[in-house]
């Protein structure tokens, strides 16, 4: 299988995407889907969320005070 960064898989392994993304390859198909989950349902006025391309997931933190986790009520993946 060739992936879209133009690497080459062999036909069942799989992989995690720079962008986060698990795939797998079959005779048939590449497929991939999201590993992560994006918070939804936290207060927008008081906090951002950040994506940590490292660990592959998203914190929730006040946007004055980035040392200080919001709390997310929902969560989409």
């Amino acid at each position: 299988c060739l992936d879209s960064n133009g690497e080459l898989h062999e036909f069942g392994s799989s992989w995690r995407s720079a962008d986060c993304n698990d795939c797998s390859c079959s005779r048939d198909a590449i497929r991939c889907c999201s590993s992560f989950v994006t918070p939804v349902d936290y207060d927008k006025e008081k906090c951002v969320s950040i994506f940590n391309k490292e660990t592959c997931t998203y914190e929730v933190v006040e946007k004055d005070d980035h040392s200080k986790e919001c709390p997310v009520r929902g969560w989409v993946g």
